[in-house]
């Protein structure tokens, strides 16, 4: 069995408790936007796909902010399988560096790799699926769909970011639509405008539909 196959045991068997929006088919969904995207650039291949499976093996959403947990878990995994430290190392990087946090969080590394699979993550935070993604963790999390009352924060710094409890809708705001312009690599941004665009006709039918326009 590859290193790869092994990876992906080991993430479905990890994640086979994760909320909906944070599961094996979130990973498999960046996984194969990984490798779509890396068809167009010049990469360690190896590093990607590991990148990928392992970006989400334990969000710190889900382990009260914690952001040592994820990495931990990786490295082990990773020198059981004795794969070359240059290769964890990296991966370890990618890890730590590849959220959104707020749009205000300053990376500590970037590489080719890294903005990849950053591109192919960003990816499924849009469209159809990012939004059935975000209406699934707002109601894991029992926030209310939407209140006109309530307006977005476009200006959270991390912590604010990862605490923040608004209503649901407000997160096209103050993440999703913010998305298409941050995009790493061209298939990235050629893939997020489609998927973005999809996300304005949406909101569109939602207020038309909320204000009783039939």
């Amino acid at each position: 069995m590859s290193i790869i196959d092994k990876t992906i045991f080991f993430v479905k068997e990890q994640l086979q408790c994760a909320e909906g929006g944070h599961d094996w088919f979130h990973v498999q969904r960046v996984f194969r936007n990984a490798l779509l995207i890396s068809e167009n650039e010049t990469c360690n291949l190896e590093v990607v796909k590991l990148g990928a499976l392992l970006h989400d093996i334990a969000d710190s959403k889900f382990h009260d902010g914690d952001e040592t947990i994820g990495p931990k878990i990786a490295r082990d995994f990773l020198e059981k399988q004795q794969v070359p430290e240059e290769i964890i190392g990296h991966v370890i990087l990618i890890i730590q560096n590849i959220s959104y946090k707020g749009g205000n969080f300053e990376q500590q590394f970037t590489s080719k790799e890294l903005e990849i699979i950053q591109d192919a993550d960003r990816l499924d935070a849009l469209g159809a699926i990012g939004i059935a993604r975000m209406f699934n963790y707002g109601g894991f999390k029992n926030r209310p769909i939407y209140n006109p009352e309530i307006a977005p924060n476009l200006k959270m710094d991390k912590e604010a970011y990862k605490n923040n409890n608004a209503p649901t809708l407000n997160h096209f705001y103050e993440k999703l639509l913010l998305l298409k312009d941050k995009m790493n690599t061209d298939t990235g941004k050629k893939l997020a405008e489609d998927r973005h665009n999809y996300m304005v006709r949406f909101l569109s039918q939602f207020y038309a539909e909320w204000d009783g326009q039939f």
